[in-house]
């Protein structure tokens, strides 16, 4: 016999209908691949990220120039690319010999009247990144003497001296000039570095507009410490030439250390002397007060 009951042959149907709605309803529906970006949208990204870093490490650790003049040769040659450390001076003091990037901006030079442009500043701070040349208010130079020394040109042998100890500067002087070798031909002088100031020179001599033939400007010549950039310590390019650039050995002499204890010397037989005295000062008060009261 058939089953003629409408509802019947309808559940199978609407039970398997609500199964369907029930897992539907618990199921979780199925994920979908997630796009991979694509490289020409990350590109983008990846080349201001790196320009930031880029310009970071140049702001504050290392940056790179371009020699344009000869006046450090043969130490730095026109088109030599050098890194400059603008660390080191926060971890130890200049020392005599370091070859170092400087602003002339208020020593050699007048300040400017106005500033460049934003967008010449943006763009010279990229090409920056690549090692250009210095800029116009940026130099080069060794220096030679220390706040509150006494450099001088020159002894009986022609020999720049510094405190009186003299340099022996063949190792690193261009060939052919002698250490007085001065472009407007006045050679002597004899100068105290003032306090906080720096007197440089370039190895070419002959070439150099460095503290010499500026000392009717602001300083005497001498430089600002607080105007260094940092310390040129490696040629980079071209690669026939590079080399590190160490602090050369006559400033390295026993003579500057030995001076530099004689100076400060004084200092404690005096000390000692003062503090020695005060008790007998007032003991002898102490001595009149019970004379006079008796």
């Amino acid at each position: 016999m058939t089953n003629d009951d409408p509802g019947a042959g309808d559940q199978e149907p609407a039970d398997s209908s609500g199964t369907g709605q029930q897992q539907q309803g618990n199921g979780a529906r199925p994920a979908r691949p997630r796009k991979r970006r694509s490289f020409r949208t990350e590109l983008p990204v990846l080349i201001v990220l790196a320009l930031v870093l880029a310009l970071l490490v140049k702001t504050y650790v290392v940056q790179a120039f371009f020699i344009p003049s000869s006046s450090m040769e043969n130490t730095l040659d026109v088109g030599d690319r050098f890194l400059v450390n603008k660390l080191v001076y926060h971890f130890r003091d200049i020392h005599r010999g370091d070859i170092v990037v400087f602003n002339g901006t208020g020593s050699w030079l007048s300040p400017s009247p106005s500033s460049p442009e934003p967008l010449a500043r943006l763009w010279h701070t990229v090409v920056g990144l690549f090692g250009v040349g210095l800029p116009n208010d940026d130099y080069v130079k060794r220096v030679i003497g220390l706040p509150g020394d006494r450099v001088a040109c020159c002894n009986a042998q022609g020999l720049v001296t510094v405190n009186g100890v003299a340099l022996h500067e063949t190792s690193y002087l261009y060939p052919g000039n002698s250490p007085s070798s001065i472009p407007d031909g006045s050679s002597r002088f004899s100068v105290m570095v003032p306090p906080g100031h720096l007197w440089v020179m370039g190895d070419h001599r002959e070439v150099s507009e460095d503290s010499r033939l500026h000392r009717s400007a602001p300083g005497g010549g001498a430089i600002p410490e607080s105007a260094v950039i940092g310390r040129a310590f490696v040629i980079v390019w071209p690669l026939s030439r590079w080399r590190i650039l160490p602090i050369p050995a006559t400033f390295q002499q026993a003579a500057f250390s030995h001076a530099a204890a004689t100076a400060t010397a004084p200092a404690g037989p005096a000390a000692l002397g003062l503090l020695g005295a005060a008790p007998l000062a007032w003991a002898r008060r102490r001595r009149r007060k019970r004379r006079r009261s008796g």
